[in-house]
């Protein structure tokens, strides 16, 4: 395995998008090559146009939807564009530090595992609002209840995955669903699992969090629906 493709999906992150596309271009894993695949999801606040002007710069691909859907119709599109071997998610904000990307993908290219999750649980102090938080552990526990699995951190950003199961799985959340039905589906799968420790920087809505209350019902109905 000598590749590996990050997925961005972006949405409205104008004054962020740029700069978080020039983290990911500087990521480097000996040996691996790195595409980067951007899918813009109808962006309305300039995001777009700034992607047409410079996104090529760090990008290899950038995709657009001409209709807004949500993170997972995103990704879904993303995903079935790489050509890596393993693929990982980036979102277009700095929640999560893109230079831990490879100590989250290196337990696949090692021959480890097959699923790796980065946890922002395991040896870090969850940082980050107390109702989200609790939120993330009621459905983290549910997830797991359903799935058999031992998951510390089910809604988690970094997902990385070998590409041949990503690129055949039919996503059908359309927005932040996809948590939930990518783990069911993968718990189904035969596929070893792993997780590994990340960092966590969370913002607040009004710094551009875009996941609302009616996202947390649906990871509920995701949960009971795919397991």
């Amino acid at each position: 395995m000598n590749k590996l493709s990050i997925v961005v999906p972006v949405y409205n992150e104008k004054d962020l998008v740029l700069d978080v596309l020039k983290k990911v271009k500087e990521i480097k894993i000996e040996g691996k090559d790195v595409e980067i695949i951007v899918v813009d999801d109808c962006s309305t606040d300039g995001t777009r146009e700034i992607l047409k002007e410079h996104g090529s710069e760090y990008a290899d691909k950038i995709l657009y939807h001409d209709v807004n859907q949500g993170k997972g119709a995103a990704l879904k599109t993303g995903f079935s564009e790489i050509t890596g071997d393993v693929a990982i998610v980036q979102d277009a904000d700095f929640e999560y530090d893109p230079m831990e990307i490879p100590s989250v993908v290196e337990p696949i290219f090692s021959g480890e595992a097959d699923v790796c999750y980065g946890s922002r649980f395991l040896n870090n102090e969850y940082k980050g609002y107390k109702a989200n938080q609790m939120a993330n552990k009621v459905l983290t526990d549910l997830s797991n209840f359903m799935t058999g699995l031992k998951v510390p951190d089910m809604e988690t950003c970094y997902k990385a995955f070998k590409a041949d199961f990503i690129k055949n799985i039919d996503i059908k959340e359309k927005r932040f669903g996809f948590e939930p039905e990518i783990t069911a589906k993968m718990s189904k799968s035969n596929l070893i699992y792993t997780e590994v420790p990340i960092s966590y920087y969370p913002r607040s809505k009004e710094e551009g969090k875009k996941i609302k209350l009616k996202d947390g019902f649906r990871a509920l109905y995701c949960i009971a629906k795919y397991r």
